[in-house]
């Protein structure tokens, strides 16, 4: 963890985060945004999308991929009837996860400016942001922000003064969870039920309306411009190597000030803990265990996540995962039988039903962990529910049986004598009612 240093404020991408200043264009040109974009986009498309995969930028929404390769599977000469998309993944439903609304409440322009930079790299004719159908005011703001720039001529025709013509489209869902995996969200962006695609195709060979189609996350796109004012040397100073750049961090839980804070990648979790949440409600020797990257990542114990550092291979190395970076702190007043049975009736809710295994496993793991919560069980139903866990890891068409598993498994591994503990305690009073 040597060179691993905390964010300076002369080094923040979001200077908005909070709404202290306006959100409006002229307050976000204050702060830096549509400086001389026409100039950005004239190193050239390719030159762009190699100074995003120089930056080290991998994807903010959760599975990490490298945003810059990922741009780079576009076609380089769309066809005929074929033009290319940008779709921007605005459905942010994960639970703990709550960056990305404060980008589009209160620094929408960031976004705006960099849907038109992304766009152009990718030769993109169009840009759709889908946001979560909750999202009231987000929505108005970012639709009220995309109004000015085409007001100012920074999006249409000739967009920016860069000659490129680009439009930007806003998109409400229907608050679906199963709509934030891309080729479901895809699907509902055409006008019908938000069910996830077979791969392959892939969206950059058929995705929107058949076309080539890029889809990624807010925060991926909003820190573009800012990646090609400073350089991506600048970026990929922050965090240890594959894990470079600045994240959006979301903590909520058991701490003394849950906030949502821009740190540098690779930040160790207690430090991250000290300096922006105020520490661990009760101090740190009350802590329990950590779900460091949303809902759908396994827990992490106390002692194992203590120096941990935030960052995708950092978390994989202790068997969970950074996802969103939405850190949900659980101290030891949790039931934390009930806090993971309470997650797979989520998953059990979203499941959009076309796969048998999380059609039918998501609920069945539910029925299971509430007889588990309850001591209601054997102590050979919690290798039989692992077992489960494992049949539906994978056999999903997208990620949400994995997301339904991955929770119940981390309770398994780090709390398995919690749950035995309470098949005793229940088989015991049940002995002493019998005599």
């Amino acid at each position: 963890m040597t060179g691993i240093t905390s964010l300076t404020d002369k080094d923040r991408i979001f200077t908005n985060l909070y709404g202290f200043q306006g959100a409006d264009l002229k307050s976000s040109q204050a702060r830096g945004d549509w400086d001389n974009t026409a100039g950005l986009m004239k190193i050239g498309q390719d030159e762009i999308i190699e100074v995003v995969k120089a930056s080290g930028l991998r994807g903010r929404g959760g599975a990490g991929f490298p945003t810059g390769m990922k741009w780079s599977f576009m076609p380089k000469a769309p066809t005929a009837g074929r033009p290319n998309f940008l779709v921007i993944n605005a459905d942010e439903s994960e639970p703990g996860s709550c960056k990305d609304r404060e980008i589009l409440r209160h620094d929408p322009h960031k976004l705006v400016e960099g849907a038109l930079i992304a766009g152009f790299a990718m030769r993109a004719r169009a840009g759709y942001i889908y946001v979560r159908g909750e999202f009231i005011v987000e929505t108005e703001a970012l639709r009220k922000a995309v109004a000015e720039a085409y007001d100012a001529g920074l999006l249409g025709k000739n967009a920016a003064g860069s000659g490129y013509d680009f439009d930007l489209f806003v998109h409400r869902g229907a608050g679906a969870y199963i709509c934030g995996e891309e080729t479901a969200m895809l699907e509902s962006l055409e006008g019908k039920k938000g069910l996830p695609r077979l791969k392959p195709p892939f969206p950059a060979g058929a995705g929107l309306y058949g076309c080539p189609t890029t889809v990624n996350n807010v925060e991926s796109i909003a820190v573009v411009p800012t990646i090609l004012r400073r350089g991506a040397a600048w970026f990929a100073s922050f965090g240890r190597e594959k894990n470079e750049g600045t994240k959006l961090f979301q903590i909520s839980g058991h701490v003394n000030c849950p906030c949502v804070v821009e740190e540098a990648m690779s930040i160790p979790f207690r430090e991250l803990i000290d300096k922006h949440a105020g520490g661990i409600r009760g101090g740190w020797d009350n802590l329990l265990a950590v779900i460091p990257g949303g809902s759908s990542v396994p827990l992490v114990p106390a002692e194992q996540i203590m120096d941990a550092p935030m960052d995708f291979d950092g978390l994989k190395d202790l068997g969970s995962g950074l996802g969103t970076a939405a850190v949900i702190v659980m101290d030891k007043s949790t039931d934390i039988v009930r806090a993971i049975s309470r997650i797979s009736y989520f998953y059990k809710h979203e499941s959009c039903g076309q796969c048998t295994p999380c059609r039918e496993g998501t609920g069945w793991m539910w029925r299971t962990m509430e007889r588990l919560r309850e001591g209601d069980a054997q102590v050979s139903t919690i290798d039989k529910l692992y077992d489960v866990t494992k049949q539906i890891e994978g056999h999903t068409i997208c990620a949400l049986g994995d997301a339904a598993a991955w929770p119940i498994q981390g309770l398994i591994k780090h709390f398995r004598p919690e749950l035995e503990r309470r098949i005793a305690e229940r088989q015991g009073d049940v002995r002493e009612a019998a005599e």
